[in-house]
């Protein structure tokens, strides 16, 4: 029986996406001893991880390499082995479209491919961020067309990933898992699965549909603090009131207030996107959700808020953003991580060349990033590129591999929308923060 297999870790399991979330998932349950298998569609990635070469930033690349040389972790692009597994485990995109209307294209494909080789006592758990209902309306009815029937011939439940790439203290291995099933056995299945992968609790809810839930809420917490804190700070700088000033004020309150900043926008796979799924689902029920999209309006704004200062900032130096040399430092979408998907430096950067502006990226972490359909390389800081810039922008918080003080000392005008030269700003009144 599936129970006993997860017990006694004898169970063969599955990872369907090695990204950012599959990778990391993938590590930990090979570590946890259960036997692991990868499937990704790209073939480099799944070279790469058969060769015990990292490429996530979370994964420990000295434990991945073991884990394969050990046989305990392989991948593969043949879903011909889903056969072989006991549990599956789908952490496949979950993407808007330009109408920011969800596409299930990457859920719905691997569902079809599971069900084709779906067999008794086998369950799937979907991690995939997505609206509430996906679990059952979805993907239970593509499964159950295999002629096997949930909960009696498999089970099938969704437990959300809660990756947040450089976080130094919570990784996948310690951060509290929600497990929802489409029933009781699906559910005690998944809450055995992750107790015995994780070192940290797993909370069982209702349904699938209140596991969606939760992780919707968690993003639209974020996207709508971080728009207050946006508004806030536009508000303030016309006002002439330093907002971080504030924000360090109102955080010495030790109740009814938690800090959230401003910056260029959001960024990330998660707080841009997972709110307008609940805002697609809230449709089907006649409900219009005015908080989250208005959120969604004020930091999709960010990025031409961020372009309009420098115009100011350089107007008032005589000088124009047509032709200005513009040092952009920082295009991963959080501070030290490599990762581009979704970053407002993306949208500073193609509103900046729409105005003419000569830019060059700079970013300790990024080495190349697609750009107008191909590569472009990033910089790294010098005192010279400091010297030529007419204006440097910080649009990511990055701590670590940056020498702020090249930028300080050599050039004539900063715009930190992070405020990460903070320790720097009372000496010197080239830093104009956001």
């Amino acid at each position: 029986m599936l129970r006993d297999k997860l017990i006694n870790k004898t169970a063969i399991v599955g990872v369907i996406g090695l990204g950012y979330v599959g990778l990391p998932l993938a590590v930990e349950k090979a570590k946890a001893g259960f036997t692991v298998v990868g499937f990704d569609i790209q073939k480099e990635r799944v070279d790469k991880v058969n060769r015990g070469e990292n490429y996530i930033g979370d994964v420990v690349s000295e434990d991945l390499e073991r884990l394969v040389r050990d046989g305990k972790l392989s991948a593969t692009v043949d879903y011909e082995r889903l056969r072989e597994c006991d549990v599956v485990s789908i952490c496949v995109p979950t993407p808007l479209d330009e109408y920011k209307q969800p596409d299930l294209t990457y859920v719905v494909n691997t569902a079809k491919e599971i069900a084709l080789r779906l067999h008794r006592d086998m369950l799937v758990v979907l991690e995939s961020t997505t609206y509430p209902g996906t679990t059952e309306e979805v993907i239970k009815p593509i499964l159950e067309s295999s002629g096997l029937k949930c909960e009696e011939d498999f089970y099938l439940a969704f437990s959300p990933e809660r990756v947040d790439p450089g976080n130094l203290l919570y990784k996948t291995k310690n951060t509290p898992k929600v497990v929802g099933g489409v029933g009781k056995k699906s559910s005690e299945l998944a809450k055995l699965l992750y107790e015995s992968v994780l070192e940290a609790p797993v909370f069982v809810v209702s349904s699938a549909k209140a596991a969606e839930m939760t992780k919707i809420l968690e993003n639209t917490f974020r996207i709508v603090n971080i728009a207050l804190a946006n508004e806030m700070a536009i508000i303030a700088e016309k006002m002439g009131i330093n907002i971080w000033e504030v924000i360090e004020a109102a955080s010495t309150k030790p109740f009814g207030f938690m800090p959230f900043y401003p910056g260029p926008g959001v960024g990330g796979h998660c707080i841009p996107i997972d709110p307008f799924y609940l805002t697609y689902k809230a449709r089907q029920y006649d409900y219009h959700t005015r908080l989250i999209e208005l959120a969604g309006e004020i930091n999709d704004s960010m990025p031409g808020y961020v372009v309009n200062r420098v115009m100011k900032l350089l107007n008032q130096r005589k000088k124009c953003l047509n032709g200005a040399h513009v040092l952009l430092v920082g295009i991963a979408y959080k501070g030290d991580v490599d990762d581009v998907r979704e970053s407002p430096a993306l949208k500073v950067l193609k509103l900046l060349e729409e105005e003419q502006a000569e830019v060059v990226v700079v970013d300790p972490y990024v080495e190349s990033f697609k750009w107008r359909g191909s590569e472009r390389k990033t910089q790294h800081l010098t005192v010279e590129l400091a010297r030529w810039a007419d204006i440097a922008i910080i649009t990511t918080a990055h701590r670590k591999r940056i020498d702020y003080r090249i930028l300080v000392e050599n050039c004539s005008l900063i715009f930190d929308t992070k405020n990460v030269l903070k320790s720097f700003k009372l000496s010197s009144p080239n830093i104009v923060v956001l």
